[in-house]
């Protein structure tokens, strides 16, 4: 009885992990859908590039943490509201709780995360970027273990769009 248990738990545990890399890779290669994907690999070898500064240093640290990065944007308002809407059907299932909420400038911000064993450490971030007119909608995924803290050092090297909602983020 109880290895059937944990059969079933370890199914769930591996499909919601499945379902979490695969649920957003719909939008990539789409026409309206400007699309960046880095994946562990990646990460890895950026690793291993010398560090000359102190920022420098806190973004290799940080790298070195993450497991996937996506990031859809578009201008479309049709490949935005589907956007929208598989970013919360997924958050549904996927155990993700709000971090926070910005609403300035004709764009709604929200980031959500899943904790670590700490408050401070994140194993999910989800944000997404409602713009609306001639503001761009972005959807980001990000997953690894890493501090909120440390998400500065990824915005500022990698100019990612929406990094300046994630910089908040980290100060919270």
């Amino acid at each position: 009885m109880s290895k059937k248990l944990i059969l079933v738990i370890a199914l769930v545990l591996v499909s919601n992990s499945f379902f979490a890399q695969s649920v957003f890779d719909k939008f990539d290669n789409q026409d309206d859908i400007m699309t960046v994907i880095v994946n562990k690999k990646m990460f890895s070898m950026l690793s291993k590039v010398d560090a000359k500064d102190k920022q420098s240093q806190q973004y290799i640290n940080l790298i070195k943490k993450l497991d996937n990065l996506k990031v859809f944007v578009t201008s479309s308002d049709k490949k935005s509201d589907e956007m929208k809407a598989t970013a919360e059907k997924y958050l549904k299932t996927a155990g993700l709780e709000e971090l926070m909420r910005i609403n300035e400038k004709g764009k709604n911000v929200k980031i959500y995360v899943k904790t670590g064993t700490t408050d401070s450490q994140v194993k999910e971030l989800l944000m997404f970027i409602e713009g609306s007119g001639k503001e761009e909608s972005v959807l980001m995924s990000l997953t690894g273990n890493f501090d909120l803290d440390e998400l500065s050092a990824l915005t500022d090297k990698m100019n990612l769009p929406g990094g300046s909602e994630l910089k908040k983020a980290g100060k919270k």
